[in-house]
């Protein structure tokens, strides 16, 4: 998985077609990014557990795709549920209230997703509007990338060969956009478009972080695709520190 500029979390996002979509090696215009400063230095530090028994995964069937099959070391299963010693990946975690007034400033580095082992990397990510996500292909074979936006304007795009390479911006704030591919039923994706830069995604270990704060309260919202969202609240004292949990539960 891919994590885009750790200062204000991890980020990554997904996106095709129509407004702001072109090919890498086409023209048109890319999104510009102009510098602002980071609004402050504070950091907020979360991790997301997972308590009982996770469920099990659904199997997926790649006889049809034997490149994709022959990367993994059994039966490959939907990445829905990922839970390691107690904590929950691919959660989505984003600053909803007590916001500083911006602008607020950019990520240095366009967000990125890969199709790779007829699976979408990473599976969830964070975009903020007017960034370019950059959406690749890995896979020797043809993906298509349909976008099923209800804000923002859909897509539906080819990627026939390894090594292409897209990118598309989102206009407006959308928590999740879908994405899917209509050759490869089992594949999704979930992009987060926010109109600000604090919000990141949990890794393997449930870790997340978003920087970039001044001292105060926040509230944080998490998104998980099974199992919705949770909101907490925490505050940045003076030592430019503030640390939260979500738990998520298996019933």
């Amino acid at each position: 998985m891919r994590a885009a500029w750790l200062a204000i979390g991890t980020m990554v996002a997904v996106g095709c077609g129509g407004g702001g979509e072109q090919a890498a090696s086409g023209g048109g215009e890319t999104a510009t990014q102009t510098a602002v400063a980071p609004l402050g230095t504070g950091t907020i530090s979360g991790i997301v557990m997972f308590t009982g028994t996770p469920p099990a995964n659904p199997p997926i069937d790649m006889r049809e795709e034997p490149h994709c099959a022959a990367m993994y070391g059994g039966n490959p299963t939907d990445p829905v549920v990922m839970v390691k010693d107690g904590h929950l990946a691919n959660v989505f975690v984003r600053v909803t209230g007590g916001l500083p007034a911006g602008p607020y400033p950019k990520p240095a580095k366009d967000p990125e997703i890969d199709q790779q082992g007829c699976l979408y990397h990473p599976r969830v990510l964070g975009v903020m509007t007017g960034q370019a996500l950059q959406i690749h292909n890995s896979d020797s074979l043809l993906h298509n990338i349909k976008a099923v936006p209800t804000t923002n304007r859909g897509f539906n795009v080819s990627q026939p060969r390894a090594g292409m390479t897209r990118e598309h911006v989102f206009t407006a704030p959308e928590i999740m956009v879908p994405f899917e591919c209509n050759v490869h039923g089992w594949m999704k994706a979930y992009v987060g478009v926010v109109d600000h830069p604090y919000f990141a995604v949990s890794g393997e270990n449930g870790a997340f972080t978003i920087g970039g704060l001044p001292p105060g309260t926040y509230r944080l919202e998490a998104w998980h695709e099974k199992y919705g969202t949770k909101t907490v609240e925490v505050t940045i004292g003076a030592d430019g520190q503030g640390s939260v949990t979500f738990t998520y539960a298996a019933s």
